[in-house]
């Protein structure tokens, strides 16, 4: 026992994950969905990005913050599957400091990007709706591209110094980590330093992304909702709603869980533990499982060119 305990300075730290606490003797069990979310996540993202691709007719500006959002989507799946099914199959519990640190930016980093894309996403209807005729001229090609690069930047900008700080702390309590995977709060929480730095500033980042992200997505969706009252015709405007309802349901997917974990952390210290283990493994996997069903069940393009596809194939 006295291994979960050692006061330890990086990098010769190791930490403990934690599977569903109360629920390890059903670990094989509960793996059956993970796995299949796992699947339905690498598979589905994979599908949507191969035919954006590849069908030409899909090489346009929605298309692009689709193929943006599959690829954070199968970045977030690869960040969290191989600790989640290990511990989970093998009981592969230990996850060495620098490790630890790695997979922890780059899920905070794929999360970031997630809620930028889905920012993006809702300007992107908003173009589409409030000014059609300009569509193609305001969000061109080198447009997209810099969104892009501007996404990446902006959470890794935000990361690097989150990281940085937490190879300064000494770690003294317990290394018992409580998720399946490394995650900002839970890394801090066990140290035996002044974290208030580092407090600081994983607030800070949480606000300026997804805070500020959503709250302009609000705002979108308000001028958008008002872009399309003032279409004359109901024909038109419930066209232009059926439009964004692939959005609007990936938003919802991607926040509730996140809204949800914040308030189980803050105000559910009676839940059983496994509640907040299972609500930040939804949180972590259910986004990059739906999206590709949501889109391609919603989005017609999307729809046609999946099975294009898949006729060829068997065509062939």
């Amino acid at each position: 026992m006295s291994a979960f305990f050692n006061n330890t300075s990086p990098p010769s730290l190791t930490f403990f994950l934690t599977g569903v606490p109360g629920l390890e003797a059903a670990h094989a069990w509960i793996s059956i969905p993970f796995c299949c979310l796992y699947i339905t996540a690498l598979s589905g993202n994979g599908i949507i990005l191969f035919v954006i691709i590849t069908e030409p007719s899909l090489h346009e500006p929605m298309c692009y913050f689709l193929s943006m959002l599959s690829s954070t989507d199968l970045g977030l799946c690869i960040s969290t599957m191989f600790t989640a099914l290990g511990i989970f199959w093998f009981n592969a519990r230990e996850i060495s400091f620098n490790v630890c640190l790695t997979q922890m930016f780059f899920i905070h980093l794929f999360t970031f990007m997630e809620s930028s894309v889905l920012l993006a996403m809702a300007f992107d209807r908003f173009v589409a709706i409030s000014n059609p005729l300009r569509y193609a001229t305001i969000l061109t090609h080198s447009r997209i591209t810099q969104i892009g690069v501007a996404i990446i930047t902006r959470g890794t900008v935000i990361l690097i110094p989150l990281v940085l700080l937490l190879k300064r702390l000494s770690f003294c309590h317990s290394h018992v980590l409580h998720h399946s995977y490394c995650f900002h709060p839970d890394v801090m929480k066990l140290s035996c330093s002044d974290t208030k730095i580092n407090s600081a500033l994983g607030l800070t980042a949480i606000i300026s992304t997804a805070g500020v992200d959503s709250i302009f997505i609000f705002l979108s969706y308000v001028l958008i909702i008002s872009s399309i009252l003032s279409i004359a015709s109901p024909k038109e405007r419930q066209k232009a709603f059926s439009t964004c309802i692939s959005h609007v349901t990936a938003v919802a997917i991607f926040y509730i869980p996140l809204i949800s974990l914040s308030f189980v952390h803050r105000f559910g210290k009676r839940a059983p533990p496994y509640v907040p283990t299972l609500i930040a493994n939804v949180y972590l996997v259910i986004p990059p499982a739906m999206n590709p069903i949501i889109y391609s069940v919603k989005t017609k393009q999307i729809r046609k060119a999946i099975l294009k596809v898949f006729h060829c194939k068997r065509g062939s």
